[in-house]
């Protein structure tokens, strides 16, 4: 690609990270690390790189020595890896005398070739972050190609704290509320659950747009264009049949089914790589069933939207599919992908993390209710029997108080102020 032309738009990018007045993301971040931002489209992850940036030059690095390119600009779809070395040589041109370049490349993977590059940057000791929307950016070869060289943050859509100071509510303090205050914290709860919780989504209006427009990119570039199925049709019944089962254990052969039931020939191989793609975009995530065995522990996991608006597309009636949902995104938020789990062993447990010996149970209402109410603790009581003192949580959508059940106490707690605990 011309020389000039990547200097011109390196130049013309500079005005996405000058220009945009930046929510500060709750991450913990160090410096003189280099970072790898992954997650769904729209969810921040620029603004990651942004607000690095914004740290750079309050510390007194030139906004000359800092480079930053976009490969979603349309002016870079032809660009290769050769280009990438030609990107530092003009941030080298760029630094002069004052030091290396600080390097911030945004989705990444869309140039081929690029882990060979970033590897290569990072052993020349330069400072570099990236970023991408797609999770095979985790697999074992790359992971392997950057040699540990990077630390992988999970960036998600805001978290409710985030949301609140985003809306100019901040320093909120749970044991010093006002009646007014909860009123409106309580009146955020409500749209953050149901339009979901992308950043640019606080200031726009039609929601649903914004919403459906992140869907259709998600669904048609990251996982219909980008692995060049044809046979879209069966992809949207799959995704369909997900967001129903939204609190439910899924099976592979489950979903093979429904699809040969609409008169698609399909196999379960097909079905599996499907549902592969939809995670690697980051449109949905799974979770393994503690209690299973190895075969069932993968083959017949809990999926989940990464983001409650993006569910409330697919259904209807979905506020009790959105409750749980926003719950499983706020534990994979604190805890990771890897630390969250849910039981089922003769017993139900919607959630448990091994780690805090934690189970959580997710209703919208449980106290005027005796069923349900019988329901959700009577499974913490058999879980019990399994893992001794766990600790007890019922999260619901506005209830409050302290149960004991056959010795078992169990916290009842409105989802809005366990999620600003």
């Amino acid at each position: 690609m011309n020389r000039d032309i990547l200097k011109q738009i390196i130049i013309d990018q500079k005005e996405m990270y000058l220009d945009n007045p930046l929510i500060f993301r709750d991450y913990d971040l160090e410096e003189n690390v280099n970072y790898c931002f992954v997650g769904i489209r729209r969810t921040g992850k620029s603004y990651m790189m942004y607000q690095q940036i914004h740290n750079l030059m309050n510390d007194g690095i030139p906004s000359s020595q800092i480079v930053y390119v976009n490969f979603e600009d349309e002016r870079l779809l032809e660009v290769g890896v050769d280009d990438l070395n030609t990107i530092l040589e003009i941030g080298i041109e760029f630094s002069g005398s004052k030091g290396k370049p600080y390097l911030f490349l945004d989705e990444i993977q869309n140039v081929d070739g690029w882990e060979k590059f970033v590897r290569r940057v990072a052993d020349m000791k330069y400072r570099i972050n990236i970023t991408g929307s797609n999770s095979k950016m985790l697999s074992k070869e790359i992971a392997s190609t950057l040699g540990g060289r990077f630390m992988i943050v999970n960036v998600f859509p805001y978290s409710f704290k985030e949301y609140l100071s985003a809306n100019h509510i901040e320093n909120v303090r749970l044991d010093q509320m006002s009646t007014k205050q909860r009123a409106d914290i309580v009146s955020q709860y409500e749209q953050y659950v149901t339009c979901g919780a992308f950043p640019e989504l606080v200031d726009i209006k039609n929601k649903r747009v914004f919403l459906n427009n992140i869907y259709q990119t998600v669904y048609l570039q990251d996982i219909i264009t980008r692995n060049k199925i044809t046979n879209d049709f069966a992809v949207r019944l799959i995704l369909k049949k997900i967001a129903e089962s939204v609190t439910k254990a899924l099976s592979f052969n489950r979903l093979t089914n429904i699809v040969k039931s609409a008169g698609i020939s399909i196999g379960k191989q097909t079905v599996i790589n499907y549902v592969g793609h939809m995670l690697d975009s980051y449109l949905i995530f799974s979770l393994q069933n503690y209690a299973a065995k190895l075969i069932e522990k993968e083959t017949s996991p809990k999926y989940y939207f990464m983001d409650t608006g993006l569910l409330g597309l697919m259904l209807l009636d979905c506020k009790t599919a959105q409750l749980e949902n926003l719950v499983a995104v706020e534990l994979i938020r604190r805890y990771g992908f890897e630390n969250v789990y849910f039981f089922e062993n003769n017993i139900e447990v919607d959630f448990y993390i091994p780690s805090e010996n934690l189970a959580i149970q997710v209703s919208m209402q449980v106290l005027e209710n005796v069923d349900t109410l019988e329901r959700e603790t009577r499974a913490f009581v058999k879980l019990n029997d399994f893992i001794p003192n766990t600790k007890c949580l019922l999260i619901t959508n506005s209830e409050e108080t302290k149960l004991n059940c056959d010795g078992i106490k169990i916290d009842v707690v409105p989802i809005w102020k366990w999620l600003l605990d």
